[in-house]
């Protein structure tokens, strides 16, 4: 199991992180343009609290790919995790 989780909502001109530990507190959350500077920025910032971190995306493809490109490059795991996972329909009566 990873020491800590990144998680990436992905958008257009922005992506939203945050880092969580094995007990859920938030170690770090913000707002990052998509663009490789604050991404690799991001990218550093949860390496220094730790090199043990699993990654995810609520998108794959397209606008999700210079993020995910970028956390490639430094050997990190990444995983896709839609967004109907984290907020399930509710069903109707």
């Amino acid at each position: 199991m990873p020491e800590i989780w990144a998680g990436l909502d992905i958008g257009e001109k922005h992506h939203h992180a945050v880092v969580i530990d094995a007990d859920g507190k938030r170690l770090l959350s913000r707002r990052v343009m998509n663009d490789e500077t604050e991404l690799l920025q991001l990218i550093g910032d949860a390496l220094e609290i730790s090199r043990d971190v699993l990654w995810a995306v609520d998108i794959n493809t397209g606008i999700a790919a210079l993020a995910t490109g970028l956390i490639l490059n430094h050997g990190q795991p990444v995983a896709y995790l839609t967004g109907l996972t984290i907020h399930p329909p509710t069903p109707q009566n």
